[in-house]
């Protein structure tokens, strides 16, 4: 049986603040993931944001948002009120957990953030000089704050090695018994590459992964005005962000029907936003060879491991399949790193 979300949302707010009562009650979930996303309306007008999820662990659910209630509040200028801030319950970060019988379901509590204009469907040139300029500062202000957030456990060995545990386990909870072996292999390619990484040891930053235009504003100058959903977020290597930004400037520009193929990653498009970002935070060589990898990465964590939280069934399954056939076959011969480096001047 479904859970009442909307009940739990209500046994949530009492739970923060019994004195106030919400006079309405709205589901403005943008229905592509399990996760929803409520309205909250009060007598006084005032407005509270509150997102229920059932994904993942409450461990990692309250890590990460405790991580992002942080980063909002550390951000220097001018991207100090960029993120939306959680609510407080005395001097912690507010997260109910509902738990009956088979339910395990978290709500956390957000202020309503503003929100300026959207970057078009597809880019032009100014577009993506500016949206170039302005990730390497937004990455610059993360990595000015990284000492003062909480440490994150999530790694994305951690993440492949549980996806490992998945395909290994006799009662396919996947669904993809046909492939195990093929993504076992796949997960063994990463993590003959992990410790390389590690041992080169990357700073870590908050990093937010999707960046549809859908989830961020800006104002009229192209500068980064607001951020949401956070669905995606850790704690990791800026390169993670990076093939999300070569879908939003890639020529095809932003779809309703949409695949998460490579080519997006070798287009003029992103080599210009590449060029821009390198010129205000630079990129190293191996930060730009390990493109291949974390595209990997993304392709076996999220659509593969997680999909069926984050798309509707029928188009998990869509994506899955285009992941196993295409996309991860094809890193190889699709990424090339050497490339890009030299456009780069590395």
């Amino acid at each position: 049986m479904q859970p009442d979300f909307d009940q739990i949302v209500k046994e949530a707010w009492r739970a923060y603040d019994p004195s106030r009562e919400a006079i309405k009650i709205s589901d403005i979930s943008a229905k592509v993931s399990t996760n929803h996303v409520y309205w909250m309306e009060f007598e006084s007008g005032y407005f509270i944001v509150a997102k229920l999820s059932f994904f993942g662990t409450f461990q990692n659910f309250t890590e990460d948002h405790s991580i992002i209630n942080s980063l909002s509040n550390n951000l220097p200028a001018p991207f100090e009120n960029f993120l939306a801030r959680s609510l407080m319950k005395g001097d912690r970060l507010f997260v109910y957990r509902h738990e009956k019988e088979d339910q395990d379901i978290w709500v956390v509590f957000y202020r309503p953030i503003k929100i300026k204009r959207k970057l078009p469907k597809r880019l032009n040139e100014e577009h993506i000089l500016k949206l170039g300029a302005q990730a390497a500062l937004f990455h610059q202000a993360c990595f000015k704050v990284k000492g003062t957030l909480l440490r994150s456990t999530k790694t994305m060995k951690i993440d492949i090695i549980h996806l490992q545990k998945l395909l290994e386990d006799e009662s396919d909870p996947l669904g993809l018994v046909d492939y195990a072996n093929y993504l076992l292999e796949e997960c063994s390619i990463f993590l003959d590459f992990y410790p390389h990484y590690r041992q080169v040891k990357l700073p870590k930053i908050p990093v937010f992964l999707d960046w549809n235009i859908g989830n961020f504003s800006v104002t009229s100058e192209l500068e980064l005005y607001s951020r949401w959903d956070y669905d995606w977020f850790r704690v990791s290597t800026r390169m993670l962000d990076f093939y999300f930004f070569s879908r939003v400037v890639s020529d095809i520009g932003d779809r309703t029907v949409f695949s998460y193929n490579a080519s997006t990653l070798m287009e003029d498009r992103f080599v210009l936003f590449l060029k821009a970002y390198h010129e205000v935070y630079p990129l190293t060589p191996f930060e730009i060879d390990i493109i291949p990898h974390v595209y990997r990465f993304f392709l076996l964590n999220y659509v593969i491991k997680y999909g069926n939280y984050f798309f509707h069934e029928k188009y998990a399954k869509k994506l899955q399949q285009e992941a196993l056939a295409k996309h991860l076959p094809s890193i190889n011969s699709t990424i090339n790193p050497d490339y890009l480096k030299n456009k780069l001047g590395l």
